[in-house]
């Protein structure tokens, strides 16, 4: 079975690790993202992820509780590493090698966010978990993963949300919303639609970079959308 494609950037919220709880991370959860990323590992994909903080802490909403907005976001990128941590786990239990590197200095704890060093790890077939964000505050993971995925040159970006797709309305609250099977860049910017922040898509826009939008919680997706069939929705 030929794969669409050979290098891929998984972008993960911090939420989706919730599961039905209202903070942390749901063992399940986990355990469900890293059977479906060993399926894709087993077919010779090189991955890439980059995993959000907001199950733990998120800096925007500390800003509105006093929390100052540098502060709130640093706080933010480091809990964008404990989850990777545990993610990383969550593989090496099932025998794939992985390397979490960090936009934050922090060597006791993992590498330290270098382009060559991860291309190369990604050639070795590691799977590499950028940690984080941007290093930066005042910058979204979205953004870190677009940043990411264009430093490797991944070939596309993949969303996994808990969605379907991308929608012209909330589809958990809207049962009659339609979701669109292809987008382009410029859709997404004019109608607002809520699939990454603005910077994230530009960035994209500017270096072609496709975005696939789709459920992470259905099991086989992934396998699915790297051996070419039709899931969730793209965007390029």
């Amino acid at each position: 079975m030929a794969a669409k494609f050979k290098r891929i950037l998984l972008k993960l919220s911090g939420e989706s690790l919730m599961g039905d709880k209202s903070y942390g991370i749901d063992n399940s959860v986990l355990d469900h993202f890293a059977e479906e990323v060993l399926k894709i590992v087993k077919l010779k994909i090189e991955v890439g992820i980059v995993i959000g903080g907001g199950n733990i802490y998120r800096g925007l909403s500390a800003s509105q509780q006093g929390v100052d907005r540098v502060t709130g976001d640093t706080m933010g990128m480091l809990a964008t590493i404990i989850n990777s941590l545990a993610i990383q786990n969550a593989l090496e239990k099932r025998g794939i090698f992985t390397r979490v590197q960090t936009a934050i200095k922090m060597d006791e704890v993992a590498e330290p966010f270098i382009q060559r060093r991860a291309v190369r790890h990604l050639e070795k077939k590691r799977v590499v978990i950028f940690s984080g964000g941007t290093g930066s505050p005042y910058f979204t993971t979205d953004t870190a993963a677009a940043l990411r995925a264009i430093e490797i040159k991944a070939d596309v970006i993949m969303k996994g949300t808990r969605v379907d797709g991308v929608y012209d309305s909330d589809p958990e609250k809207n049962s009659k919303a339609k979701m669109y099977k292809k987008l382009s860049y410029s859709n997404v910017l004019e109608q607002n639609l809520k699939v990454m922040d603005l910077t994230a898509i530009t960035l994209c826009q500017e270096n072609k970079l496709p975005i696939l939008v789709f459920n992470m919680n259905k099991k086989d997706n992934l396998k699915k959308i790297v051996s070419g069939e039709s899931v969730g929705t793209i965007i390029s």
